[in-house]
């Protein structure tokens, strides 16, 4: 009779009748959907040996508590003994205290596991999940967990992983008052009021989601760095932060303002050639790791959007970051020193400066130190090509740094994939050392034969129940982690796992909803840049179109700089008859993309100036394709919302309702994106709208005059 009650509470799949506000994220261990699904994991689930004992240790053992309890609803109690002799037939230990019998059955494939590696290994009716490290260990739990979730069989399995990028970080841009820059989720997690003395849960669960995705290390405020984050007061708070990852395997990282030893202590200079200047990062990186024995170092911003630097002392990138280096070498630490740099003064384009700066500098750099690049040239835009850094430092470890928060894209209420992106950007091939030469592979090191590889992601987290504001923004995060341990992962397999593990194993919902992410990405290119648009968005907040943007203090801060549109043409000339930004990339990019007639439509506006009359490949006008893709845009977006709308009743209303309102938003910002867009161009190019493109909802004034207060992320 028991087995009968169970077996109609799962099969009425009850995670659809309960609320769900997103907070577990992807770690919902949701129920297993019937009798037969529920008893095919349930000897292993009921008897689990777990050798070891450490804070990491516990961490494993708590998890498998949540997780069984989750898989079953309650109705099985974990069973998890750290007895060696026991029969057990999941059994979680580190190399070194698996019992011989189980060594000798692994045999070489022990040799195989990096430090932070693992081995899932079905053997003899066991399932072996080992490492040579306790975060191995928690990482190799994780795994097996997801391979559960997503309902993977057990027999057979045969999973040995090591990261390819050592540094995996989140870098979160929270000021100390707890707003967010460019954060669309409510204000910071971090409560600094509350720190040290209280450890709030969600600091917790978030190092367990960190964790479960490979996650490292956590940057935990703004590159537009307070220099406050770097006395006791806060160092107090920051120690009490990394005593709780630390069982997590994250370590914590602070961001340095260049100009702190004047800001703190009334030094009259931060030339970091200066003597006194290097004495006291000295003393400052020994009172830091007094505090956090295992600080894993500095992030800085300098010489970039008023943020001081070596610039202000006439000294290179490779001076200041070095006097920073030198000062955390003694401890272990390192530096991360972006390449987001541009002078004073307006260039005469300014996604060439990061290479004109710091490619003169390959070689220049300690060690310990990384420099930190942005996917693209410019900033972060919906599509840009790969940065021409990547390949070009041999000497020098670079670090990708992706924007998981989109500033750019959408903010909140967009669904876009972001990984669709990442994927472009990692396989693009730098051609560094022929063919083959992918982003990637200089990433993790086997190009250049880095010994320090990293990636960072721009955190989207922020106090909303969700996390994300979003719900899908959820898989960014999720998907940046998978990423980081492996650049060459499959994005469609990274998609589809997190919509198991977040939503449901229902082929049909899994199957509908993994196409409408993967179409996300095109889909909002079109109605926001097509054709190698660029930094067209509102000035200040980048929310909504601004095209028109032009004037003020910096002319690279505007829309009309790049763009460039007038009645002859559109587009910004990037090749030897213009800026040449064209020369920094390799001689096999500079054949395809110095000629319009074979640059990819893509990016064509990104390197040429077009006439609006030009016929394309596609057999349209400029002006038309244009403003077809602007419409093609809007068309995608209705249909992700309609195809949403299908899959009611698949998953828990309280999600399914708060996607479908922002997949609505959507909708209405991309018909604004469109309807603006081509007016304002409209006006240069003297074109009446192609057939099959909607005439514009209100005329260009409305949409010039169209403004919103306190829009969130500035």
């Amino acid at each position: 009779m028991y087995k009968i009650v169970i077996s109609f509470f799962l099969f009425i799949s009850p995670v659809l009748l309960k609320a769900n506000d997103g907070y577990k994220l992807w770690l919902q261990y949701l129920p297993f959907e019937n009798i037969a699904v529920a008893d095919y994991y349930r000897d292993y689930l009921e008897n689990i040996t777990l050798l070891g004992n450490s804070p990491t240790h516990e961490v494993i053992r708590k998890e498998l508590g949540i997780s069984i309890t989750g898989f079953f609803e309650g109705r099985t109690t974990p069973n998890i003994s750290s007895d060696n002799t026991n029969s057990g037939l999941i059994w979680i230990a580190k190399a070194e205290d698996l019992p011989e019998s189980f060594r000798n059955l692994l045999g070489e494939r022990l040799n195989e596991i990096n430090d932070e590696g693992y081995l899932i290994k079905y053997i003899q009716g066991k399932i072996l999940v080992t490492s040579n490290s306790d975060f191995g260990l928690l990482y190799g739990t994780f795994a097996l967990l997801k391979n559960i979730q997503t309902r993977g069989k057990l027999e057979g399995l045969d999973i040995l992983e090591n990261p390819k990028i050592k540094l995996r970080l989140l870098n979160h841009w929270d000021n100390l008052n707890r707003t967010v820059e460019r954060g669309y989720a409510g204000f910071s997690i971090w409560n600094w009021h509350r720190l040290p003395h209280h450890i709030d849960q969600q600091y917790i669960d978030y190092a367990r989601a960190n964790a479960s995705i490979g996650i490292n290390g956590a940057s935990v405020t703004n590159v537009n760095a307070n220099a406050l984050v770097l006395t006791p007061e806060y160092l107090e708070k920051a120690a009490a932060l990394a005593d709780a990852f630390r069982p997590y395997g994250i370590k914590i990282y602070l961001t340095a303002r260049f100009n702190a030893p004047m800001m703190l202590d009334n030094l009259p200079t931060a030339d970091p050639l200066d003597p006194r200047v290097q004495a006291w990062w000295k003393k400052k990186a020994e009172e830091i790791y007094s505090y956090i024995p295992d600080f894993g170092g500095f992030l800085v911003k300098a010489d970039s959007e008023g943020q001081p630097g070596p610039h202000n002392y006439s000294r290179t990138q490779a001076d200041g970051a070095n006097t920073l280096a030198d000062a955390v070498k003694p401890y272990g630490g390192i530096v991360m020193w972006r390449a987001f740099v541009y002078n004073e003064k307006t260039p005469t384009d300014r996604i060439k400066q990061a290479y004109d700066e710091f490619k003169p500098l390959d070689g220049k750099f300690r060690d310990n130190v990384i420099v930190q690049v942005k996917n693209g040239p410019l900033d972060f835009q919906p599509r840009e090509l790969f940065h021409p850094l990547f390949g070009a430092m041999p000497n020098t470890p670079l670090m990708m740094e992706f924007q998981v928060t989109k500033e750019y894209l959408g903010q909140e209420s967009h669904w876009v994939n972001l990984a669709s992106m990442w994927e472009e950007i990692l396989q693009s091939d730098t051609y560094a050392k022929g063919k083959g030469s992918t982003v990637s592979k200089v990433l993790d090191g086997s190009l250049h034969q880095y010994n320090l590889t990293g990636m960072a992601g721009v955190s989207n987290i922020g106090t909303d129940r969700n996390w994300t504001g979003h719900h899908t923004g959820q898989a960014d995060w999720y998907a940046f982690g998978k990423l980081a341990w492996n650049p060459e992962s499959n994005v469609g397999e990274i998609t589809e796992d997190w919509l198991k593990m977040t939503f449901s194993n229902d082929p049909d919902f899994v199957n509908s909803a993994k196409n409408i992410s993967l179409k996300s990405y095109e889909t909002l290119v079109n109605y926001m840049t097509p054709l190698g648009l660029h930094h067209i968005m509102a000035r200040s907040h980048h929310w909504g179109p601004g095209p028109w943007v032009t004037g003020g203090g910096r002319d690279d801060w505007t829309a009309t700089y790049y763009h460039r549109a007038d009645k002859n043409a559109i587009g910004f000339d990037r090749t030897e008859n213009g800026s040449n930004a064209l020369g920094q990339y390799a001689p096999e990019w500079k054949k395809v993309w110095g000629d319009p007639e074979t640059t990819p439509l893509e990016f064509l506006l990104w390197f040429h100036r077009v006439s609006w009359n030009q016929k394309l490949s596609t057999g349209n006008t400029l002006w038309d394709e244009m403003a077809m893709r602007y419409q093609q845009g809007v068309e995608g977006a209705r249909w992700m919302a309609n195809e949403w709308a299908k899959l009611e009743g698949k998953i828990d209303q309280e999600r399914y309702s708060h996607i479908s309102s922002f997949l609505n938003i959507q909708v209405k910002e991309a018909e604004w994106w469109r309807d603006s867009c081509l007016l304002y161009f409209g006006q240069f190019s003297g074109r009446p709208l192609p057939k099959g493109v909607e005439k514009p909802k209100h005329d260009l004034e409305y949409y010039l005059n169209f403004k919103r207060n306190f829009v969130p992320g500035i």
